[in-house]
Formats: structure tokens, C-alpha cells, sequence
């Protein structure tokens, strides 16, 4: 129900209940009255319920619930995963380097699975007690809202008008990418503005399919968007030869290359089309969770400052420097501000690493992917990974 509907509803209650209240009086309201009164009434109850049927008939055709849970309270997340013993994240399944099923192992990986894994360390102790949701882009945010999974780690841009309007609350960025566009070498085009009069392959349900429009609309260029419902769609669409150009994230463009055909036989455009910083996101109302996956993995950002990772953090155990005590949960009670262990940060780095671990595991030079870490550098190495004091 919308509010001007439930303020107008409320209104004519007042109104009716205050003519029931002067009955027998003078100044009792005519029948004419009433009944306009009643007609009024039966209106304002007709539009709410049309714009409850408007709101349920929008989330089911983006892969929603037709209703959405309310928000959670603070502390009610936490308690729901302790109970069930595990943390359940949405994530990807088609995206090589950052969420994807390896077919050796059957087994999900990844740079945003490993952030399940830490926010699983953290809240539970156990970095294996978590439970991939794949879902598409569409499906995503339902599915968040709904209560079916406690955090979304899935190549998911925090921009403000998702930031206000879906219910939910990014948390801090764990990697900071931009849109790009890839074509192949042998067609000539060295720039954005070469595909003019193309097609360009695009995912629905994006960040990245607006982005398309809004920067060709400003450079004056036609070209034309084929829509894809995911990421494997759109890539084997321009595999098989269906666009002259495929846009994602560099990030992704990066990670679908590989799964091509002929790998070689294309080029990413030096062109950033966006900003796209990706993260976490958690559903709005339980801040408590919220900061529980915020300080998780400001975690594996801090203890790479330090110098701090899986191999060497118990040797920075029983040591005299406060930053490390409190970081190590040696000293203060962050954690249990938190209603998590004091040595939350200990279990994420022993357990999976700090960022450098995380991003050379996934995406570093030991891959098929050699990607650059960029902006993604700590702040002391000049790149725009900052953590708040641990105090």
C-alpha cells in the first residue's frame, strides 16, 4: 500500500467514526453525505489495493517474491545463521576469477566466494560454513529482500538509486572496476565510437546496460543493444558472431575472455566507459549484521596494512603493539560488540587471507587472468583500499 493511500483511508475512518460520534445530534450528516462519504472510502481502498497487485506483479518479473519480508531486526540475522550453522550468500556461477563452479572439483570459486568465506569465519568461526544461492542479475535483489540469503556477494554495483530504493545497504567495496568493451581484433576498431551503427551484447537486469545507452546518447553515436537474460548468453551470443562488440565490467570482460573460442582473437577497448565499485551488500534494518560483514572485510584490507596473512598471523600473537592486540582480538572486546568472537579478524586471515591472498589467489599472476590490481592496491601504495581503526 502506498502512503497517500493509507493516509487518505485513514482519514475517512476518522471522518466516519466522528459522524458515527454525533449521532442523534444537529449537525448528524445527511445520507447523501454518508454515502459520499462511503463512496470515498471504497475508492481509496480500490487504489491501495492496485498498487499492491503494481508492486507484486514487479518483483515477480524480476525472478521475486511477490511479497517482501520486513526488514530484520538488529541481532535477528546472526541468530537465524547460528541456528542454522551456516551463512547463506548469493552469488555467481558463470564468471571465472570471481564466482564460478570449477569443473575439477565441483566446487564453487572465486574472489567474491572467498568473501563468503570470510564473512562465514567471522560470524560463525568456520570459513567453510557457508552455502552458495546462484542467482541471476535479475533475481538478485528479490532474493536479498525475501530473506532467502543474509548477504549478496555477487559483481553488484553500489550506485545510490539501489543504495535507497532496494532495501538493502552495501557494505564496504571489494573492488573498485569500471565498464569496458571487448571486439575482435581483426575488425579495425581501436575505440568506443567505432561501433557506431553495431550491435553490442548487454546482460539485463544491469548496471552496465544503462551505462551502454547513456554514453553512446552522449557521444551522439547509434548503435544497438542485444539484451541477454546472463553472463554465459551474452558472451556466447558475441562468440558465435551475433554483436560486434560485448560490454561488462573490465572485470568480467576480463574473466569471459578466456571462455572463449579464440581467446587471442579479441581485444579490451583502453576506454572505461563507468565506475563501478563492487561489494557486499546486506538486508536493511539488521545494522548489527551490516557491521559484522562490514568490519569482515575491512578485516582482510587492515591485516594486509599490517603486513599480516594466513601464514604469519600467529606469529603476531602475544605481542605488544595495541593495533594488532585489537585487530587479533587479543585486547578489547570488538567482537563481542558485534555478538561475534573477540578473534573474528584472527579466523578471517588464518582461515582465508588478507586481500593480497584473496586477489593473487583468484585474480593475480599465478592465474589465467594476470589482472592488475590498480585501484585495488592499499591506500599506502596509492590505490583506494581503506579500512577504519580497529579501536
Amino acid at each position: 500500500m502506498n502512503k497517500k493511500s493509507l493516509l487518505i483511508i485513514v482519514g475517512l475512518l476518522l471522518m466516519a467514526m466522528a459522524l458515527v460520534a454525533c449521532g442523534g445530534g444537529e449537525d448528524t450528516a445527511s445520507d447523501a453525505q454518508v454515502a459520499e462519504l462511503q463512496s470515498q472510502l471504497e475508492a481509496a481502498q480500490a487504489e491501495a489495493a492496485e498498487a499492491k497487485a503494481m508492486l507484486a506483479e514487479a518483483q515477480q518479473t524480476t525472478g521475486g517474491e511477490a511479497e517482501v519480508a520486513a526488514p530484520a531486526g538488529d541481532g535477528q540475522t546472526i541468530q537465524t545463521i547460528r541456528d542454522r550453522g551456516m551463512v547463506k550468500c548469493g552469488g555467481n556461477q558463470s564468471v571465472p576469477g570471481f564466482g564460478y563452479i570449477n569443473p575439477d572439483t565441483n566446487e564453487y570459486e572465486g574472489f567474491d566466494i572467498d568473501f563468503c568465506k570470510v564473512v562465514a569465519a567471522a560470524a560463525l568461526g568456520d570459513a567453510t560454513a557457508f552455502e552458495i544461492r546462484p542467482t541471476t542479475a535479475n533475481e538478485r535483489f528479490p532474493i536479498l529482500q525475501s530473506g532467502e540469503i543474509d548477504v549478496l556477494i555477487r559483481n553488484t554495483t553500489w550506485t545510490l538509486s539501489r543504495d535507497t530504493q532496494l532495501g538493502a545497504d552495501f557494505q564496504p567495496t571489494t573492488f573498485f572496476d569500471g565498464q569496458g568493451m571487448m571486439v575482435r581484433k581483426d575488425s579495425g576498431i581501436t575505440d568506443l565510437a567505432g561501433l557506431e551503427g553495431g550491435t553490442i551484447c548487454v546482460q539485463s537486469g544491469t548496471t552496465t546496460e544503462k551505462n551502454l545507452a547513456d554514453v553512446y546518447r552522449g557521444m551522439g553515436v547509434d548503435i544497438e543493444p542485444v539484451v541477454f537474460d546472463d553472463a554465459d548468453k551474452t558472451r556466447e551470443a558475441y562468440d558465435a558472431g551475433q554483436c560486434d562488440g560485448f560490454t561488462t565490467d573490465k572485470s568480467g570482460l576480463v574473466s569471459q575472455q578466456i571462455l572463449l573460442a579464440e581467446p587471442d582473437a579479441h581485444i579490451i577497448l583502453e576506454e572505461t566507459m563507468s565506475k563501478e565499485p563492487l561489494g557486499p551488500l546486506t538486508r536493511h534494518g539488521d545494522n548489527n549484521w551490516g557491521d559484522i560483514v562490514m568490519w569482515a572485510v575491512n578485516c582482510t584490507i587492515q591485516a594486509e596494512e599490517l603486513g599480516i596473512d594466513s601464514t604469519n598471523v600467529d606469529s603476531f600473537m602475544g605481542g605488544d603493539d595495541p593495533v594488532i592486540q585489537n585487530l587479533l582480538g587479543e585486547a578489547g572486546d570488538l567482537g563481542a560488540g558485534m555478538g561475534v568472537g573477540n578473534d573474528f579478524c584472527y579466523q578471517v586471515i588464518k582461515q582465508v587471507g588478507n586481500y593480497a591472498e584473496i586477489y593473487n589467489r583468484n585474480l593475480g599472476p599465478d592465474t589465467p587472468f594476470d589482472l592488475v590490481r590498480g585501484l585495488n592496491t592499499i591506500w599506502t601504495e596509492g590505490g583506494l583500499l581503506y579500512s577504519p581503526p580497529f579501536r
